[in-house]
């Protein structure tokens, strides 16, 4: 979202050089994800890369299209419990009431993997991260496929999640061999993370479910202990969810400037946004489902020629705030 005076690139440029096709075939999908192929697919959190969690080659080209390191874990996704029993050795107790009550949807739990899951997925770890996304289009798919499929963002490593079709095209479109068009996501932030250690509920990774969801229906106390170095889940690192702009956390915003070169992104809409030559905000009426949902398609927005610097402002520290302050953290990051 954005005021009245806002200049947004719309990436052209990018779009002519797709040679990736784009469209809701989801029988063309399965037979490319079968034959071990790269297909997008929409989520309600994000758009993912996704290749057969099975298939070791084909989690490779994962890592080799998103130019990501094989250190950093990839999310398993799965089509319902039957799906996720073939990948787990055993699944937590303290875990089955979040399950149940939030999946499908913007939930992964860590679990002990089984050994059908090959280890490049997991980074070595002996341990999986699995969820049930809430995408009808995906989740049809999933149906259709005897295995899970492995799928992080559909973008470069480190930079912007995608949202909608088009943004993968732009990034992707020549690396990968289908894109399903599932619209824009509703959700707008990568998923939660969790898992079950110390009698605890640990979450890994803030995202599109809320620690108050998350405690509402947890046995045992949630922790956040996302962003501590001995985590290795995915979007864990100092700089991630960037742009190629600076951008810098404005606790107080600088004064008024009329500059080509530097935009605000506010949370809500000021009152004064007619005052500002590059104004950006994220929820017209301090909505945080609103202003989650589009965090990522404005910080492309931002992505555009001329703009140098970028002054964002903090989401009110609660709910699903949390996960956006987390991101903007992220993407300020030297």
């Amino acid at each position: 979202m954005g005021c009245k005076n806002i200049n947004i690139s719309c990436f052209a440029s990018f779009l002519c050089h797709v040679k990736c096709p784009l469209g809701t075939d989801i029988n063309q999908a399965a037979l490319i994800l079968g034959e071990g192929g790269l297909v997008a697919i929409p989520t309600e959190t994000v758009y993912g890369l996704a290749a057969n969690a099975l298939n070791r080659d084909a989690v490779a080209r994962i890592f080799e299209a998103k130019n990501r390191p094989t250190f950093d874990p990839l999310i398993v996704h799965c089509a319902n419990f039957e799906m996720v029993s073939r990948v787990v050795k055993h699944f937590p107790e303290p875990l089955k009431p979040l399950v149940e009550q939030f999946w499908p949807g913007p939930l992964t739990v860590v679990v002990d993997k089984s050994p059908e899951i090959p280890d490049l997925v997991t980074s070595g770890l002996p341990t999986v991260g699995i969820r049930i996304p809430n995408h009808p289009l995906t989740l049809n798919l999933l149906q259709k496929l005897d295995f899970p499929i492995a799928a992080p963002s559909a973008n470069p490593f480190t930079y912007v999640s995608p949202t909608s079709a088009k943004h993968v095209a732009q990034q992707l479109g020549n690396k990968i061999d289908y894109i399903l068009d599932g619209g824009v996501c509703s959700v707008g932030l990568e998923s939660t993370i969790v898992r079950h250690k110390n009698d605890r509920i640990e979450v890994l990774r803030l995202g599109g479910l809320s620690i108050e969801e998350i405690q509402s229906v947890s046995p045992l106390p949630v922790e956040i202990i996302s962003g501590k170095d001995n985590v290795s889940v995915p979007g864990n690192f100092k700089k991630h969810y960037s742009n190629a702009k600076e951008i810098v956390i404005a606790h107080e915003l600088p004064p008024l400037k009329h500059s080509l070169t530097q935009a605000w992104l506010f949370f809500s809409k000021p009152e004064n946004a007619d005052q500002y030559t590059n104004c950006f905000y994220l929820t017209e009426s301090d909505d945080l489902r609103e202003a989650a949902s589009n965090l990522f398609k404005v910080l492309r927005d931002l992505d555009q020629p001329g703009l140098e610097v970028i002054y964002a402002q903090w989401a009110p520290h609660k709910g699903l705030g949390l996960a956006i302050n987390d991101r903007l953290t992220r993407a300020s990051a030297k």
